[in-house]
């Protein structure tokens, strides 16, 4: 999914890969964009984050969030290359001046630019066929949780399956002696510490 900062649709340029530092890409997206906006005169012509959409549990509820597919990388689509195929100088250096900009990624004296296969995978939720939010949960089969909703309120058992598109799990504990699978919900256990 593409931030909201990006107006409207064109075809210039080619995709690369800035790396950042960690915790400074909507910074950097954000100075670029608005260097932008004010007339500069590079072949620069939009910086974006690459996220994607996932459901969390909190506090018992479903929630959806979005977060950065690559944390630590922007995207940024310009004509880093002249005709002739030498780095466009002021480009380089329009990007490379920004605080918070670590370098580009694909080799630092001659960066690739992404594929239109790259840039799409790294934008799984382009386009009208895009994916449903993914449910994060925090165990995986095998793992020991404790019940902390319903009848079964302080058992601990281990996950035995996982259905993340109902968002059940499957947790196998003991009564009276005796291995019982129980149906829950990802909001109703816990981490058992």
């Amino acid at each position: 999914m593409m931030d909201e900062t990006v107006e409207m649709q064109d075809d210039r340029g080619q995709w690369f890969v800035v790396q950042t530092l960690s915790g400074h890409e909507n910074k950097v997206r954000d100075t670029i964009n608005r260097q932008l906006r004010m007339g500069d005169s590079v072949p620069v012509y939009e910086a974006m984050i690459p996220v994607e959409r996932v459901m969390e549990i909190r506090r018992g509820k479903k929630v959806q969030v979005t977060r950065k597919f690559f944390p630590g990388y922007i995207l940024v689509r310009m004509d880093l290359y002249d005709e002739e195929g030498r780095v466009d100088e002021k480009a380089w250096y329009f990007v490379r001046s920004v605080q918070g900009v670590l370098g580009f990624l694909g080799g630092e004296n001659r960066p690739t630019a992404l594929t239109e296969e790259e840039f799409r995978d790294m934008n799984p939720t382009l386009g009208e066929d895009a994916p449903q939010p993914t449910l994060i949960i925090g165990a995986k089969i095998g793992d020991i949780v404790r019940i902390k909703d319903g009848a079964f309120m302080g058992y601990e058992g281990n996950v035995q399956a996982i259905d993340e598109t109902r968002g059940r799990l499957t947790v196998v504990i003991s009564i009276f002696g005796r291995s019982t699978p129980v149906d829950l919900e990802f909001w109703q256990v816990e981490q058992a510490v």
